[in-house]
């Protein structure tokens, strides 16, 4: 979730539409084609703002991103070809305010209250999981199953404040069907710092670790979006099972903000066997155009391996992708840029089905 990350190139006309330029129609062609035959999926998203389920309407994330609409959503992934998506809950979405600098965590919770309004979240994703079509995934086979037959849904979490300090809860959301965990947001945790505030920690805390444990012992994708360079580095360390950052992408020039990624960092997560998915965020972005020239960039330094999509659908910052329905207008880009179909292939989904599979218990 990113509703304002903060001072940053904004993003111009062709941002808020999307941006897209029609590609040749050979390539058009192909990207339906491929649609079909590949399996498309994302890394990170809050499909139809699915987190805000239960919450009134004077609510400041309804008033700000709009009401919580599922339907769309599916309807939006079914004709963009997009058949696993992550589906995320906020797990510090109470104590989250917007003021100039972006946003933040504007206070501390209260005893019991992100664990309270993290279950309303999962309340409303197992729901949606039960609708016709739809598969939760909560093993490789399902996994599989679902990419070969109707959309899969992943359930991650982005950030684990809803443990509050208590390593059961790890245990508690797997069983609820939750695969994957961001273990930071924006409120410095009890896991480690964050990339948008001043080090508190100094990388991953003891209990991080203990988390970090716990994920690799119940089958569980870690997520170090929004984790500094220390965490990452503290968990690769630490981890049997390689991890994913599901939005960023790399710093460059003067396109720097604290969100982006060094060579450094994104290569370490990448050579550890984990994924980078590529952000199509506002963030050094203006353009879809834009966005498909930072996926080759990434894949230039990262290889073919190591690059996915993770959109941050419904709750991006200056989205230059503003829709599931984009993915094959992504595919029809790539393959003008001069990808293989099979490139195409890993970057738009089999990149992170490998990954998942790998994990999940």
């Amino acid at each position: 979730m990113c509703c304002s990350p903060g001072p940053i190139r904004a993003a111009g006309p062709a941002a808020a539409s999307g941006g897209v330029r029609a590609a040749p129609g050979s390539e058009r062609t192909r990207a339906a084609a491929l649609a079909r035959e590949q399996v498309w999926m994302d890394a990170h998203a809050h499909p139809g703002r699915c987190f805000l389920a239960g919450l009134p309407d004077d609510d400041l994330f309804v008033r700000l991103l709009g009401a919580p609409d599922p339907d769309r959503a599916f309807d939006d992934l079914a004709a963009g070809g997009v058949r696993l998506a992550a589906f995320a809950t906020v797990g510090d979405l109470r104590v989250l305010a917007l003021g100039p600098d972006g946003i933040r965590a504007g206070r501390e919770f209260t005893p019991g209250e992100a664990a309270a309004d993290h279950r309303r979240q999962l309340d409303a994703l197992v729901g949606l999981a039960e609708g016709a079509g739809r598969q939760l995934v909560r093993s490789a086979a399902d996994l599989r199953a679902a990419a070969a037959d109707e959309l899969g849904i992943l359930m991650s979490c982005e950030g684990a404040d809803f443990l509050e300090g208590r390593l059961e809860g790890v245990e508690a959301v797997h069983a609820r069907g939750a695969r994957s965990i961001t273990l930071v947001h924006y409120r410095v945790n009890e896991l480690g710092d964050i990339q948008t505030e001043p080090a508190v920690h100094g990388g991953l805390t003891r209990f991080g670790a203990e988390v970090v444990a716990e994920m690799n012992r119940l089958g569980m994708v870690i997520d170090l979006a929004h984790a500094t360079w220390d965490v990452t580095r503290n968990v690769l360390d630490r981890s049997s099972a390689p991890v994913m950052i599901s939005h960023s992408h790399l710093a460059r020039g003067t396109a720097s903000h604290p969100r982006l990624l060094s060579a450094e960092h994104a290569l370490a997560v990448t050579r550890a066997g984990g994924v980078v998915a590529a952000w199509p965020a506002g963030v050094a972005l203006a353009s879809f155009d834009d966005f498909l020239d930072e996926i080759l960039r990434m894949l230039e330094l990262l290889g073919t391996d190591g690059v996915a999509i993770g959109t941050d659908m419904d709750a991006n910052y200056q989205p230059v992708v503003t829709s599931h329905r984009q993915f094959p207008d992504l595919a029809a880009g790539l393959l003008e840029r001069g990808l293989a179909e099979a490139e195409v292939g890993a970057v738009l989904g089999g990149n992170l089905v490998r990954l998942f599979d790998r994990v999940l218990a």
